[in-house]
């Protein structure tokens, strides 16, 4: 891509992975993080760091100013209410981030990694603060947003690098687990497949020995795109 892609959450464990897959392919990355001293840890030399908060939408102004794609990978907090709410970072800091977005020129694609379970309120999930209510509300603003997007629902994520046959599914019936490095995956080849957008997907991975790197173009193709109404249920 001609411009930089910022990658919101970048010093985590899945933010890590997609900023080292996309400076493998010669991309110009931004790491966007709270933590100096994670982005001293982690950060590959070749990204550039900004401490910024998606919390303080002065803060991510200037890092996604003329970016081509945002990766947004934050790690919620679990209180009830307040700054380490999951509504702080899961709704208001994606429509920071949006905001941030729209007041520049140019469409950049926005691919957001929620989870599963966002449409059951019931799952145990969502007695962290409302959790899974918050992520499924930021999930809404990105696709009313305007801008092109993916939405990745990854199961419960495990570390093993090659874990299983992988699947992606639509509905968010079910359950499962998926790799880390898969979801990192999912996130940089959705930058690049025009079958990925507009769409919203579960992961999850078979038991077994891995199967090579997955079929990235057949997978997005075999999606339905989303429709006006998709998964848009009210917070009560």
């Amino acid at each position: 891509m001609d411009s930089p892609i910022a990658v919101i959450g970048g010093t985590g464990r899945v933010g890590r992975l997609v900023a080292r897959q996309l400076l493998a392919r010669g991309e110009s990355v931004r790491v966007i993080g709270r933590s100096t001293q994670r982005a001293r840890r982690h950060n590959p030399p070749q990204a550039q760091f900004f401490a910024a908060d998606v919390r303080a939408p002065a803060t991510v102004r200037t890092p996604l100013h003329g970016c081509s794609a945002v990766v947004y990978i934050v790690e919620p907090g679990t209180d009830d209410a307040g700054p380490d709410s999951p509504e702080t970072t899961l709704h208001t800091g994606v429509r920071h981030v949006l905001d941030a977005l729209l007041a520049t020129s140019g469409s950049p694609h926005f691919v957001l990694v929620s989870q599963r379970h966002v449409t059951r309120r019931d799952h145990p999930m969502n007695a962290y603060g409302r959790m899974l209510d918050w992520r499924l509300a930021g999930e809404n603003a990105v696709r009313s947003s305007g801008l092109p997007y993916t939405v990745i629902r990854p199961g419960w994520l495990t570390d093993e690098p090659g874990h299983g046959h992988l699947h992606l599914e639509q509905g968010d019936v079910g359950d499962g687990r998926v790799a880390r490095p898969h979801v990192a995956d999912a996130c940089v080849e959705a930058l690049y497949s025009p079958a990925a957008r507009g769409v919203t997907f579960e992961m999850r991975s078979e038991v077994g020995p891995g199967t090579g790197s997955p079929p990235w173009d057949e997978l997005f193709t075999g999606l339905r795109a989303d429709t006006p109404t998709a998964a848009r249920a009210a917070l009560a």
